[in-house]
């Protein structure tokens, strides 16, 4: 896996490139992941892309192999999509479709607005435009400082899936790269996320935009996504049955079913 140096931080990256030969211009896929996750939640998805796209994912900041901020490294949501960029400049990807999920949809909205010459179409999973609609984050503080960050991960475990959603592989997988986040970036980065308003500036992403959400997310409302779908000028909401805040993992298929036909009306 690839690596760069961004803004006193190294994010790990990588590219899949397994376009079928006919594919003489293949476009990109750049997917974001949230906090705890990594960018293996991905991997689910690439079956039912890689024939016709190339796809890009990292490790956001203090997950996964990219590093762990220092506890007075600077951290801001516009940081955190510079860090997006600067993975596709790396790539050598001057335009390309965004993917987000949790706070990587909100980090996706934000690089939509900042850049709109370089987002191609924007996916928004299980993410929101209104920090403040988010709900049951009050306590991870506590919970960190109590329990560890293995009992953080417990205790996202049971919001994000319900039980026998997932195998137990993948459940020890996640639970595994969840607890190993850097436990202060967490903290800081929700804190950023809860304060995030972006509903004022929402009518000026004119691209296709596709909103995937679970229908029992104890985290974002179903209705937060309809009022974000509201405000945007072409956009789509698909909403998946029997799925918490752990949906593109839960669903990757689907998810990435959806996400394919999407691509393909809009880039055709």
């Amino acid at each position: 896996m690839p690596q760069l140096s961004v803004s006193g931080s190294t994010l790990h990256y990588q590219i899949h490139e397994l376009t079928a030969p006919w594919v003489e211009q293949p476009q990109v896929v750049l997917f974001h992941h949230g906090l705890g996750s990594t960018s293996g939640l991905w991997s689910g998805w690439l079956p039912a892309l890689i024939e016709r796209y190339r796809v890009a994912s990292f490790d956001m900041r203090g997950h996964g192999k990219s590093a762990h901020p220092s506890k007075d490294a600077p951290l801001s949501l516009e940081l955190l999509v510079d860090d997006l960029f600067a993975v596709a400049d790396a790539a050598g990807v001057e335009r390309f479709h965004l993917v987000g999920e949790s706070i990587g949809g909100t980090i996706a909205l934000l690089a939509a607005l900042k850049r709109p010459d370089r987002v191609r179409t924007l996916t928004v999973s299980n993410g929101a435009h209104m920090g403040g609609s988010i709900r049951s984050i009050d306590d991870w503080r506590q919970i960190i400082e109590a329990r560890g960050m293995s009992g953080w991960s417990d205790h996202m475990m049971q919001a994000r899936f319900f039980e026998g959603g997932i195998s137990e592989d993948l459940w020890r997988w996640y639970q595994r790269e969840q607890a190993a986040v850097d436990p202060e970036l967490t903290l800081r980065a929700v804190r950023l996320l809860a304060g995030a308003d972006l509903s004022a500036q929402l009518s000026a992403i004119r691209i296709p935009v596709l909103l995937m959400h679970g229908d029992s997310s104890p985290f974002i409302p179903v209705s937060v996504m309809a009022d974000l779908k509201s405000k945007l000028p072409d956009a789509r909401l698909q909403v998946f049955a029997r799925a918490k805040h752990g949906l593109p993992f839960s669903h990757a298929a689907a998810c990435a079913q959806t996400l394919r036909r999407f691509l393909d009306e809009t880039s055709a």
